[in-house]
């Protein structure tokens, strides 16, 4: 299973869970110390040193080092999770001109599952489904996706991020409608407000954060991560789901023609053909 965002919060709480029942990983993080942490950790519960990969995935070249690595050094991937999240400021783009927020939670993961594309593929064909699992949120529904431009500058991080997790869930409509025939199930979920470092820069802590109980650890927002990288009920293509049951989104996140358009730009965006 690879597992990016892996070295903290959700990533690192799902790594160490299944590793906890014997899962082979390989971690992508920004970070190097946290990534660092991060093996230590899943070492610790498993016996085992997982694979680790620094990668900054405000940096597509470092998106597409990473992913030919691994397509190299894989013959197979049965499970790809696309959780790496930042929620950035927007004064600068990236260095690929892009909003940061957008890049690192959309076009970064959209550029790495192509990437392990044929892996997936190969698992699907010898081993049975594979699986894509993309981490989004309640966010959709006040985001402001241009799906002709997803990487355009936002007025605001919290417009960024919503954009971000439109453009999430309408990456799994048309990768389902695109894959699944070849048995790659992608599906998206939402973890619920989290107590993490990422949650604690989220507008929605700052409204509720004065009531702690509304807020979930990070092992409680990666079970249902952890169910769709298991269990048999998890492979529902296009899905989007919380706490392990199907979950509502805005239909501005589920048109399948506003997919289509975001999956092209994107292709654009990433260099991909």
């Amino acid at each position: 299973m690879v597992i990016t965002g892996a070295s903290s919060g959700i990533g690192l709480a799902t790594a160490v869970e299944l590793a906890r029942g014997g899962d082979e990983l390989v971690l992508l993080g920004r970070d190097a110390e946290r990534l660092r942490h991060a093996v230590e950790a899943v070492r610790e519960v498993s016996k085992r040193t997982p694979a680790a990969y620094r990668a900054d995935f405000a940096l597509l070249d470092e998106v597409y080092e990473v992913g030919t690595r691994l397509a190299a050094e894989r013959e197979r991937v049965h499970v790809l999770i696309n959780n790496a999240g930042q929620l950035a400021a927007v004064r600068r783009p990236t260095a690929d001109g892009f909003d940061p927020t957008m890049q690192t939670n959309h076009l970064a993961g959209f550029l790495l599952t192509h990437l392990l594309l044929d892996r997936l593929r190969e698992t699907a064909d010898t081993d049975g489904p594979a699986r894509v699992i993309t981490t989004g949120s309640a966010a959709e529904s006040w985001g402001t996706l241009d799906v002709r431009r997803p990487g355009r500058r936002q007025l605001s991080r919290w417009l960024a991020y919503g954009a971000s997790k439109q453009a999430n869930l309408l990456f799994t409509v048309a990768a389902a409608r695109r894959w699944s025939p070849y048995g790659i199930v992608p599906t998206c979920f939402f973890p619920g407000l989290i107590r993490s470092r990422f949650g604690r820069r989220s507008a929605l802590f700052s409204l509720v954060g004065v009531v702690p109980v509304l807020f979930r650890t990070p092992a409680r927002g990666a079970e249902t991560l952890i169910w769709l990288a298991r269990e048999a009920e998890g492979l529902v293509p296009g899905g989007y789901f919380a706490w392990k049951r199907p979950f509502g989104a805005t239909s501005r996140s589920t048109d399948p023609e506003r997919a289509e358009r975001l999956w092209e730009s994107s292709l654009a965006a990433t260099g991909l053909t």
